[in-house]
């Protein structure tokens, strides 16, 4: 069964200023008022309303038995959704942080991306699977990772990561609405950066990458938490003259790089930057690519700012790990030398 069409709300809604964290909570109860079918579990998830909060409410408005309360089992988890959404419901599972993701690992991977194909398109599993992910939050091991490498490179999932509210707003419903297994990557340490949302201005679609700053001297694409460094490093630039262009891709599987093969090809450079390592990752496939489409209009060598290929350090040593301002702006640097 399909999930009802994403109406867009009435103007009367208005603007609001809000946080990724209450945009999520906006989104799932628009999508639990919209399809009786819609469902939402996870480890704390009613009662307390998630670790984050994302889920407040949501319990007391629609019921036990909509918003449900799990055991402490990944695994169990989402092959519990993988029943459900054969049985015609739409489950929403909380993992409630990045690395207790593996538990689960082998339903989400072995049965939730096989079934559609398994059965010749007869069975739909439309789940979506919710991840905090992503550090600087100064959290314990196991806290702060970035796995999404690992689920885009396996055919039947969609992967997608929302880093601003009116993202965080959209594209879950849009992803609950998806008739295929969806992975949405929350960026946690941005869930409570605030910006205007309007429920009644119309999304994007889904699986689209965006040009959220225009500029003609180099190219900078980002995903989830690192969108707003490049947006920070963009404006740092700005001062000195230098115009970045910066690309959010959203959507991780698919991706949709005709943006910024458009882009590339103005500016003649392109700066990755991800949170993640960046051995066998989404910036190396997106570097690949680049330069098979763009190769004569290339001035400079790909340059990418990543995490380490180590496992995520304590707490104290993050902020050397992860990608920040000044590390985008050498790495802008370097290929503006070329």
């Amino acid at each position: 069964m399909a999930a009802p069409a994403l109406e867009r709300p009435t103007a009367a809604a208005g603007t609001q200023t809000v946080t990724i964290a209450k945009a999520l909570n906006m989104g799932l109860r628009a999508a639990l008022e919209r399809d009786p079918k819609v469902l939402v579990m996870g480890e704390d998830v009613g009662k307390l309303g998630g670790v984050f909060r994302i889920t407040d409410g949501l319990q007391k408005d629609f019921g036990e038995h909509r918003v449900l309360d799990t055991p402490l089992a990944e695994s169990g988890i989402i092959g519990t959704a993988v029943g459900l959404a054969i049985r015609g419901f739409r489950p929403v599972c909380e993992i409630q942080f990045d690395g207790f993701i593996f538990p689960g690992f082998d339903q989400i991977v072995s049965q939730l991306a096989k079934l559609h194909y398994r059965s010749q398109g007869k069975v739909k599993v439309p789940v979506v699977v919710r991840v905090p992910f992503g550090g600087g939050i100064g959290a314990v091991e196991h806290h702060s990772e970035s796995p999404e490498s690992l689920f885009a490179h396996v055919g039947g999932l969609k992967v997608v990561s929302c880093s601003n509210p009116v993202d965080a707003y959209w594209m879950l419903q849009q992803a609950i609405e998806c008739d295929d297994p969806v992975l949405f990557f929350e960026p946690k340490r941005r869930y409570y950066e605030k910006a205007e949302l309007d429920p009644g201005t119309p999304p994007a679609p889904l699986f689209s990458s965006q040009v959220v700053r225009p500029g003609s001297a180099a190219t900078v694409v980002g995903y989830g938490p690192v969108v707003r460094t490049c947006l920070d490093a963009a404006a740092a630039a700005a001062e000195d003259g230098t115009e970045l262009e910066v690309v959010d891709l959203r959507s991780l599987s698919p991706l949709d790089l005709g943006p910024v093969f458009d882009s590339v090809r103005r500016t003649g450079r392109l700066v990755l930057v991800s949170e993640a390592p960046a051995e066998s990752s989404i910036t190396s496939e997106i570097a690949a690519r680049v330069q098979q489409e763009c190769f004569y209009s290339l001035e400079a060598p790909v340059l990418r700012v990543t995490g380490f290929d180590t496992p995520y350090p304590p707490s104290k040593l993050e902020e050397g790990y992860l990608p920040d301002l000044d590390r985008v702006l050498d790495a802008v640097d370097r290929s503006l030398a070329y």
